[in-house]
């Protein structure tokens, strides 16, 4: 895949400010790769868990390759792992491969896991990020990383937990069949979410498509997506639950 903006780099990661009484840390285990905050330092805890819910999908893909191969939903019985039974069914929901849910399955489940231990968790995994606050939070939108960011997204302090995932045709390595900057999905599921940022984006191959975009994001308000934002060149859209703000 190519792109505009393709990078390897994660230098929006500097733009993460954590709060008074929050810590920020890197967690990476083989290719997962999370950028924490929290109000304690859980990196040990969470890296031992990040492998435990890796273990499961990574042996439910030894014995079911179907299930990291397709890129349309794919039937798991109830007996699967509790992961692989949630990227199922989000794939279903937004008619795409599993793995398509695989960042956002990873993020809630350690946003869900350490939630006791500390009220304040956000977990970003490659751009797709599950959010548990107790206070207003702002999640900055990028589309160019050679820019920066100048809009982002309030969340206010009674909506959490709250997932934000995206999909780009231009950046990172994610694998996306439209051509757009981005596709912002905000939903509670972090799963939901991850799934739906790539068939929406999937549907985004010029400016012309940002209508069709919106009508299916309103097709799956049903399964809990909440909003979408949408970005191609200089042509912006969105829908839902968003207040966009200016960042300084």
């Amino acid at each position: 895949m190519t792109g505009k903006h393709l990078s390897s780099e994660r230098g929006y990661r500097r733009m993460v400010r954590p709060r008074e009484g929050e810590v920020r840390f890197q967690v990476g285990v083989e290719q997962t790769d999370l950028l924490v905050v929290a109000e304690l330092d859980l990196r040990d805890e969470i890296a031992a868990f990040v492998s435990t819910v890796r273990g499961e999908i990574k042996n439910w893909i030894l014995f079911h390759p179907e299930f990291a191969e397709s890129l349309v939903p794919v039937a798991v019985p109830d007996g699967a792992p509790e992961v692989v039974r949630a990227m199922a069914a989000a794939a279903e929901s937004c008619g795409v491969g599993p793995m398509a849910a695989v960042a956002g399955a990873v993020a809630q489940a350690v946003g869900d896991k350490f939630a006791a231990r500390s009220p304040n968790i956000l977990v970003e995994n490659g751009g797709d990020t599950y959010l548990r606050s107790t206070r207003e939070r702002v999640v900055a939108l990028l589309a160019d990383p050679g820019s920066g960011a100048s809009l982002g997204l309030r969340i206010e302090a009674g909506a959490f937990p709250v997932a934000l995932c995206a999909s780009s045709g231009t950046i990172g390595h994610s694998l996306s069949l439209g051509s757009g900057d981005l596709v912002a999905v905000r939903a509670r599921d972090a799963r939901l979410a991850d799934a739906a940022a790539t068939a929406l984006g999937n549907l985004l191959g010029s400016e012309r498509d940002m209508d069709r975009v919106l009508k299916r994001a309103r097709e799956l308000a049903p399964h809990g997506l909440d909003g979408v934002f949408a970005q191609y060149d200089a042509k912006v859209a969105a829908w839902g639950d968003l207040e966009l703000v200016a960042l300084d």
